[in-house]
């Protein structure tokens, strides 16, 4: 581990594409629409389903759902 960069830390949306090394995963991410990445960068930095669902705007079950949705989608393209 100690020949490991130290990571940036992600703070929007934007920056999260811009990590992404992998071109499927990319490519795979940027037609997903910016509330669903905005709850996956959340769920990044620890926050709870309860604690997005204020945040985005959402019930926490659409946030199930969107993070569900987006799972399958990787799923198939991974």
């Amino acid at each position: 581990m100690a020949d490991r960069e130290p990571q940036a830390e992600i703070h929007s949306v934007d920056e999260l594409l811009d990590e992404i090394e992998n071109e499927r995963l990319y490519q795979a991410l940027v037609t997903v629409d910016k509330r669903t990445l905005h709850i996956l960068l959340l769920k990044m930095h620890g926050y709870s389903t309860k604690e997005i669902a204020p945040i985005v705007g959402l019930t926490t079950g659409a946030i199930y759902a969107r993070v569900e949705h987006l799972r399958k989608k990787l799923k198939k393209v991974l």
